[in-house]
């Protein structure tokens, strides 16, 4: 399970796959890095309702698991492919940068950790290590 804040780009229609399957794609620009990414997640099925209400240039906060598959082609050739199912979805709070409803109770980002610092003493030792 993984988090990711940034803001709605591309908002699509609800797509109906077959008659037991639909789903619908969103594109959410990620600007935490230092080159902007916009990242393409999918809702399937009853999921499909959560961007109702959801505009383009809303800063929102995506829940999401990471599925991944194989698939053979028709030529026998072996292919793979990844897909970003979100399941929840938290508009922000432009204010405070986070999620409208409030903290949510499941925080999936990791907290940074202190590492230990090498230091340097000066001796008068000749060692040369």
């Amino acid at each position: 399970m993984y988090k990711l804040s940034g803001t709605v780009k591309v908002v699509n229609p609800t797509v109906q796959v077959s008659e037991k399957f639909s789903k619908r794609e969103f594109v959410v620009t990620d600007t935490s890095g230092m080159y902007p990414q916009d990242i393409l997640f999918q809702l399937t099925q009853d999921k499909c309702t959560l961007l109702d209400g959801v505009n383009v240039n809303d800063s929102i906060e995506v829940s999401f698991n990471l599925r991944g598959r194989e698939w053979t082609n028709p030529q026998g050739e072996v292919k793979y492919f990844n897909s970003l199912d979100a399941w929840r979805i938290d508009k922000m709070n432009a204010s405070q940068g986070m999620p409208a409803s409030g903290p949510s109770a499941m925080n999936l980002n990791p907290t940074p950790t202190a590492t230990p610092q090498m230091t340097v003493e000066s001796s008068d030792d000749d060692l040369p290590f």
